[in-house]
């Protein structure tokens, strides 16, 4: 009953044009891992409207429902998820005025730097690789090599599952900080769009900067294989990598979950690696690294 009266509700709003859904998707097929059972409602606005509907819809039919951007540092669980997620991918509207890029949510961060280059202006560098949504980003102040998203975001908007209301965060409001923000703090709120200030440059200048970027992404990290980049956190004062490394985890493997022996900072999925896999690796190296050096680790790759 309960996934009758969610899917009348979610039918009202497809024939308003707000959003569009797949039943039963692969959540293996929505990580950049590429690990996941099945979810029941894969739910997808098309605008902000979209966003309240669907959570209205999730209210109304008592249907848990969760947020997700790219899913690309995500681990979703084998068993797949009984209930609704609703995916971001669709809130990328971008626009420029002079150095300000507005963009929705779902947007691109790589797709992002990429048009900033074009129109002259810097700060989106850095981004340009990263796989993950401008939301996501925000949310865990996505970053690489001493560049992170704090340093150019100056207004975002979310929608607040509490309250049922929308609202603004300005400035220093964010509470960023090495992978956290106030979004990571409160879970009830949902961004919806952000407000960037970038700088003019050399457009050519900009590309290059990019380009070598990219190719040091391309040089150290396994992109060959699917993963959640990173998957911990540094701890103050110690490379991770090179504490994997130092414990003889490198090139480790659970099933087809292994500890990359290009970067041992990334766990990949060597072919059908199942979240349980990954997990127990993960364990393996947490408990590794406390056990030699006394500190705990903190998982960059979320479990969902």
């Amino acid at each position: 009953m309960l996934k009758k009266a969610f899917l009348k509700k979610l039918d009202e709003a497809v024939s308003q044009g707000l959003l569009t859904y797949q039943v039963d998707k692969p959540l293996s097929s929505c990580s950049t891992f590429r690990i996941g059972g099945p979810v029941s409602f894969a739910v997808y606005p098309n605008c902000e409207q979209g966003v309240i509907a669907s959570l209205e819809a999730a209210e109304f039919a008592m249907m848990p429902l969760r947020v997700v951007g790219s899913g690309s540092n995500i681990l979703f669980p084998d068993e797949g998820f009984e209930g609704a997620i609703l995916f971001t991918r669709n809130l990328c509207r971008v626009s420029f005025e002079g150095t300000i890029l507005r963009a929705g949510a779902g947007a691109s961060l790589s797709a992002l730097a990429l048009e900033a280059a074009k129109k002259g202006l810097s700060g989106l560098e850095f981004a340009y690789g990263i796989p993950g949504s401008l939301g996501g980003g925000v949310y865990m102040n996505a970053g690489a090599y001493d560049h992170e998203l704090a340093e150019v975001v100056v207004e975002s908007r979310y929608y607040d599952r509490t309250y049922k209301g929308l609202g603004y965060f300005r400035e220093d409001e964010h509470e960023f900080a090495y992978r956290n923000s106030v979004y990571k703090k409160q879970d009830d709120l949902i961004v919806l769009g952000v407000r960037m200030d970038l700088k003019e440059d050399d457009p050519l200048t900009i590309r290059a900067r990019m380009d070598d970027y990219m190719e040091r992404r391309r040089s150290k990290q396994p992109l060959e294989y699917p993963s959640a980049g990173s998957a911990f956190k540094r701890y103050p004062g110690y490379f991770t990598a090179k504490l994997i490394d130092e414990v003889g985890l490198k090139g480790t493997a659970v099933g087809d979950a292994a500890v990359s022996e290009k970067h041992a900072g990334f766990v990949i999925n060597k072919g059908s690696a199942t979240a349980a896999q990954v997990k127990e690796l993960m364990a393996m190296i947490e408990e590794r690294i406390y056990e030699k050096y006394g500190i705990h680790i903190e998982r960059e790759i979320i479990y969902f």
